[in-house]
């Protein structure tokens, strides 16, 4: 699947197991938690989607960017 690049905004590819994203562009290489908590720390509109995904993979929630 081709989500936008954090970094450079060109196309990345997310992992069909939602395992890892990758840029061809500017040689990103991250996890898909890697990638969520970089999207949130770039831009405060999403930020959050950090207590969803650590809810969601954790079972435990976050108050705060700096919790998480």
């Amino acid at each position: 699947m081709r989500i936008k690049c954090p970094k450079c905004d060109d196309a990345a590819e997310l992992g069909d197991d939602f395992s890892y994203v990758k840029c061809p562009k500017c040689d990103l290489d991250m996890t898909y938690g890697e990638y969520v908590k970089f999207v949130a720390y770039k831009d405060a509109r999403y930020s959050d989607i950090l207590g969803d995904y650590a809810a969601g993979t954790e079972g435990n929630t976050v108050e705060t960017l700096d919790e998480w």
